[in-house]
């Protein structure tokens, strides 16, 4: 089970961080991943980590600006956001794939695991 929070209004070139934290499974086998959907929009991938964390991924448009981890004791993982813009207001969800089906362009459906989705609203 996968919970996200941390979510809210903010204005542009603020920050926030969003936390996923897991239970019920054993967390360090999986790869986690942020995805986010905006209203009227498909869902879409921002990030992903290794089991481990020395691996992550990001998508185009928030490289630089968005940093993912993961602490494996707390099962909890993160997504540290900064410089947001307008178009980063989303629903943001966090979600689990067993590492040994991970890689870093894997597609949502791949992904076992979906939290409910935390919102994130950045006012221009």
């Amino acid at each position: 089970q996968l919970q996200a929070s941390g979510g809210g209004l903010v204005q542009a070139g603020g920050s926030l961080r969003l936390s996923c934290a897991a239970s019920g499974g054993t967390f360090s086998m999986y790869a986690m991943g942020w995805f986010r959907q905006a209203p009227g929009k498909e869902r879409e991938f921002v990030a992903t980590i290794s089991w481990s964390g020395r691996s992550t991924y990001y998508a185009d448009s928030v490289k630089g600006r968005f940093t993912i981890s993961r602490d494996n004791v707390a099962n909890s993982v993160y997504l540290q956001m900064n410089s947001l813009k307008p178009e980063d207001t989303a629903v943001y969800y966090c979600a689990a794939i067993p590492q040994t089906s991970w890689y870093s362009a894997a597609p949502g459906d791949k992904y076992d695991y979906w939290g409910e989705g935390t919102l994130v609203t950045v006012s221009s």
